[in-house]
């Protein structure tokens, strides 16, 4: 019998990964292509420019298919996920009517107004590939989240009316809605022509992309959580219901049917204030660390890891993004000397990234009721044994790496496994296609001090919050 092979589309908000595993979950070949800079057309309006989102998973789906030596008849299934919370408005024929919505755009968390009178359908990001795919009129139920007219408790459209006049979004404006693990449709031809994936493979519904890398990192358990490292930085674990009322605790559709993911509050632009800050060094850091036979990560994470905890007390707060009900928030870098150089400032940030998230995770698992003893990290900055430790010491609990840690493709794999009946159910997949690669142990010495600085760095917004409310009507 034939090796047979699954294929894993992870979109996200900066590039396109399609990913080729076999089935005990190694990587088999890859392909990536980055999305295009975002069209910034006004004030908290973020779009993805032309058909960004379609032509990046064509770009980096024939580079993967260029890599794969195997057979393209063993290939049994296609697992998608793309990024949550965007929206798209398609014309009849199944074409953008508009450039697509990030998940950025404050558009995304208002009703439709019938702006737009090409726009036939309204649809997620997920729906919206889906279409591109199979031409079904298809999409995952568990992609829906924000301002849907959805009834979460029974995994379909909601039944009342009113929940349609409150989005305006009439239902025959709607694809139609299939659960986790579900066929979406198979490929077409002329979809097979522009991605090089092989026509009649099936695509296979997942969930939000969170979801999707929580299944990837084989996040299961009452005293389990996971950190996805991503432009949106998030912990989550799973659910048992969909929990009404709850302030720090987020009940999302997991990528199991039936089941939920709870996530926590997040930051808005969390990885990607890492990358911002490694670009504005510009090239010549680039060729620096060229030079050194090093990545400007690398030779960044190089840096910091001779700056002492607390990075001589230089302190970040993330808001380089501000949320929709508080639009005065920025970014702030507080308690600069003279000591200060550029492995600080990058330490810095990984150490917010680290406390903002301790704050996120421990206000959720206090209003759940639990107490954690393992974190999975998932997302490319798990890649750093340095970031990986500051976490351990921040959260003082064990913090675990993951062989594949692209979790958002291996969840997709997985969904598009246990459709094919590879595997039984999505328990049997994880325990076969999921494996640890290593576990890092927090310090006690690292850990006194950050428990001494954590009260401090989460009040740092209460001070800095009065100045840039008043800077905000000044600027704005």
């Amino acid at each position: 019998m034939s090796e047979k092979y699954i294929i894993g589309i992870d979109e996200g908000s900066q590039s396109a990964k399609i990913l080729i595993f076999d089935t005990k979950g190694n990587i088999v070949c890859e392909g990536k292509h980055p999305l295009k800079p975002y069209n910034l057309p006004g004030p908290e309006l973020v779009e993805h420019p032309d058909d960004d989102w379609w032509d990046a998973i064509c770009q980096a789906g024939k580079k993967c298919m260029a890599n794969f030596k195997g057979n393209k008849e063993d290939i049994v299934g296609i697992g998608l996920c793309t990024i949550r919370y965007c929206r798209a408005y398609l014309k009849e024929d199944g074409m953008l009517a508009q450039p697509a919505l990030s998940w950025m755009d404050i558009r995304v968390s208002k009703p439709y107004d019938f702006s737009n009178p090409d726009a036939k359908y309204v649809v997620a990001s997920s729906g919206y590939i889906t279409y591109r795919l199979t031409g079904e009129h298809k999409d995952t139920i568990g992609n829906y989240e924000g301002v849907w007219p959805i009834d979460i408790d029974n995994w379909k459209w909601s039944d009342d009316p009113e929940a349609y006049k409150n989005t305006g979004m009439p239902r025959e404006m709607l694809f139609d809605l299939v659960m986790p693990g579900d066929i979406l449709g198979y490929v077409t031809k002329e979809a097979a022509e522009a991605t090089g994936f092989p026509e009649g493979v099936p695509v296979v519904a997942t969930s939000n992309d969170k979801a999707v890398e929580g299944l990837g990192t084989g996040c299961m358990g009452e005293t389990t959580a996971c950190i996805s490292l991503g432009t949106y930085t998030a912990g989550m674990m799973e659910g048992k219901e969909n929990l009404k009322g709850t302030t720090a605790t987020w009940p999302k559709f997991s990528c199991v049917p039936n089941k939920y993911l709870y996530d926590t509050n997040g930051i808005r632009r969390g990885m990607w204030t890492v990358s911002w800050f490694r670009d504005i060094l510009g090239d010549g850091y680039k060729k620096e660390a060229e030079a050194q036979g090093m990545s400007a990560e690398e030779l960044l994470s190089k840096e910091a890891e001779a700056v002492p905890a607390g990075s001589n007390g230089l302190m970040t707060v993330l808001d380089w993004l501000a949320p929709v009900d508080a639009l005065y928030k920025k970014g702030v870098m507080i308690g600069f000397d003279g000591r200060h150089k550029r492995g600080h400032i990058y330490r810095s940030i990984l150490e917010a990234v680290a406390l903002t998230m301790k704050k996120h995770v421990t206000d959720m698992t206090n209003e759940i009721g639990v107490n954690l003893d393992k974190i999975i990290i998932t997302g490319g900055g798990s890649n750093s044994d340095l970031f990986m430790q500051i976490f351990a010491d921040v959260f003082n609990i064990p913090m675990v790496r993951n062989e594949v840690n692209g979790a958002a493709g291996l969840g997709s794999a997985i969904c598009a496994a246990v459709a094919a009946g590879v595997y039984k159910s999505f328990d049997e997949a994880v325990e076969n296609m999921v494996r640890i690669k290593d576990t890092f142990t927090p310090n006690p010495e690292a850990v006194a001090f950050y428990e001494k600085m954590y009260p401090v760095y989460t009040n740092i917004t209460k001070h800095t919050d009065e100045v840039l409310k008043e800077a905000y009507e000044l600027f704005n």
